[in-house]
């Protein structure tokens, strides 16, 4: 079959993946919600590429698709992510939960490397796996999920160059203990103000709404401007010759001061654009995918585990010592675990009213997730 051929084989199964996913995502059905609330409707973006090429036998794993991948639409997504982020907006949070929020995102970063370290101490065995065997670079995508959500994740699974058997297997990790670690925050907060009169901090918060573009333009003017901005960077940078990594950082930052420094710019869409990439960019992944030993040792599943308990101590520790409110515990982890769609219904639990503030954390995560992931990987190649 000539590379011709499979090249619009692989566009034809990536474009019925991310409509499939987009629609499965709509649905208002019980048993269908239940279903994606244990394998959300991303990871079958991931999945049904796979299952096709497994099944047709066909390999798509070198397709041309996988190269604009990972020069155009990796970068266009990042660009957009980061945009999305308004500076402003954070001072409705405030400095000290995002100092809570911050030590959640470093433990996150750093403690995988600590752990690996601690755990060969133990079991020389444990040093060879991690080390030598390259299951490191399985940690780092939990970084990036964990903090930035799945653009990050993605980015990297590119960077630390992880393969695609063991990113799968994480996924699925990451997908079961997230679940869990939101029925268990969502039962926290509920009784976050028990501590609170135990450890004698004040429960209020001040509440201060976000600001909402008030200008006289029109959607129309506003989204043409903005779409239009983003696909001027995206020709100009076509010109530069950069590495991977170093378009990641310059349109991590181009991207941040566009947020911000435009003053017409629609932050909700650029995040809408962002999301539909990611699903595309996880079916293209998809088609690499070889479903033959996909497993995880035991052991990294316990320094998961472990890593994300020592990740709430650290902010329950911190929220205690600066005397402010538990429940930003909850909404930082949940901000950097769960992202915009679970950190505000997290929150709802406690006080609706908080809900922006949620969002806030969760977009601060988001654009900051590949940075964090980027010092897990420097931590790692040091070790």
């Amino acid at each position: 079959m000539t590379s011709t051929n499979l090249f619009w084989i692989a566009t034809i199964v990536v474009l019925v993946t991310v409509l499939f996913v987009l629609w499965v995502g709509k649905i208002k059905n019980r048993w269908i919600t239940l279903i994606l609330d244990w394998f959300p409707a991303i990871l079958f973006a991931y999945v049904l590429p796979a299952t096709f090429t497994h099944v047709s036998g066909i390999d798509l794993s070198k397709v041309l698709l996988h190269d604009l991948n990972k020069s155009w639409i990796i970068p266009f997504t990042i660009l957009t992510v980061m945009s999305a982020l308004s500076i402003k907006q954070l001072k409705i949070v405030g400095v000290k939960p995002i100092v809570v929020f911050g030590v959640g995102s470093l433990v996150i970063a750093t403690l995988p490397v600590l752990l690996v370290i601690l755990f060969g101490v133990f079991n020389e065995s444990n040093t060879v796996l991690f080390i030598t065997e390259g299951y490191w670079k399985g940690l780092v995508p939990i970084v990036g999920g964990w903090i930035g959500g799945s653009t990050s994740q993605l980015v990297l699974k590119e960077l630390a160059e992880t393969p695609e058997a063991l990113f799968l297997s994480i996924l699925v990790l990451d997908n079961i203990l997230v679940n869990i670690w939101t029925i268990l925050m969502f039962q926290f907060i509920k009784r976050s103000n028990r501590l609170n009169r135990l450890w004698e901090i004040d429960p209020n918060f001040p509440i201060i709404e976000t600001s909402q573009y008030s200008g006289n333009n029109s959607p129309w003017t506003v989204n043409t401007l903005t779409i239009g901005t983003i696909l001027s960077i995206m020709f100009l940078t076509s010109f530069l010759s950069m590495s991977f990594l170093a378009s990641v950082v310059v349109l991590s930052i181009v991207g941040l001061i566009l947020g911000n420094v435009m003053p017409i710019w629609n932050h909700n869409l650029v995040l809408k654009m962002a999301g539909f990439c990611i699903v595309l960019i996880m079916a293209i992944l998809g088609l690499k995918l070889n479903f033959d030993n996909l497993s995880l040792p035991a052991v990294l599943v316990f320094l998961v585990v472990l890593w994300l308990v020592f990740h709430f101590l650290a902010m329950l520790f911190t929220a205690r010592l600066l005397k402010t409110n538990i429940a930003w515990v909850a909404i930082g982890s949940m901000a950097n675990l769960g992202g915009i769609s679970t950190a505000p219904a997290v929150t709802s639990a406690y006080k609706k009213e908080l809900m922006p503030h949620a969002i806030v954390l969760a977009i601060l995560s988001m654009v900051t997730g590949t940075g964090w992931g980027m010092l897990t990987i420097f931590l790692f190649q040091l070790f």
